[in-house]
């Protein structure tokens, strides 16, 4: 059984490899290169975590209001803030995502460069082209190491997020908002922390499409 689910996860491997290989071929017969591919994939993924700063602190501050509720409607409360959360989990799945498909396209662009540098007959201009893939290289490293920092800091959030959430759905009273009303100023610290990382992560996008851009 064992081994036959490992061949069906290995098919399923080859079969998307296929796929995308078959995508970018498409995709490059209508001058749409693995260049202008990657830069959009930057750029997706450069607001998908815009969106998520947003969503991150609209979650926090429903929680903050959630603690502050002063009688009323509680349990309408509850379920604006459990809502803001589910909200921030969609929007750190598609964090992930995104930064996925940078990774997948990057490979493919770079494989791609390397074998057609070898096509270069001239000696300076494959030198050139050398040293332009390896300053890219670079760039695009610290570009995805910045992106998957930022990303590393958000599932310590959403678990916070979410044990809170459990705890409050089997206690909803005052007295339970009490008692997680000292994590707050640890949550808030996270989420400031993650914002941070975000933002610097946003910035080397800039940077990283500005310099395939030749801008």
């Amino acid at each position: 059984m064992r081994k036959i689910l490992s061949v069906a996860i290995i098919s399923c491997g080859l079969l998307l490899t296929g796929c995308q290989s078959a995508y970018y071929g498409a995709m490059e017969k209508v001058g749409y290169h693995k260049r202008d591919i990657m830069v959009d994939r930057v750029e997706d993924a450069k607001e998908s975590q815009q969106e998520a700063q947003e969503q991150f602190s609209s979650a926090l501050e429903q929680m903050q209001a959630l603690l502050n509720h002063d009688g009323g409607d509680l349990e309408g409360a509850y379920n604006k803030a459990k809502d803001e959360y589910e909200s921030a989990q969609d929007a750190a799945d598609d964090v992930t995502n995104r930064i996925d498909k940078v990774e997948d396209v990057a490979e493919a662009l770079f494989d791609e460069w390397q074998t057609e540098i070898a096509e270069i007959s001239k000696a300076s201009l494959r030198r050139g082209s050398e040293s332009k893939l390896k300053q890219t290289r670079r760039s695009y490293t610290q570009l995805l190491k910045s992106m998957r920092r930022a990303e590393s800091k958000m599932p310590p959030v959403l678990t916070a997020m979410k044990d809170n959430m459990l705890y409050l759905k089997h206690n909803l009273n005052a007295q339970a908002i009490g008692a997680i009303k000292g994590e707050f100023t640890s949550l808030q610290t996270d989420i400031s922390g993650l914002i941070k990382e975000m933002n610097k992560s946003i910035d080397e996008s800039t940077k990283f499409i500005a310099s395939l851009e030749g801008k």
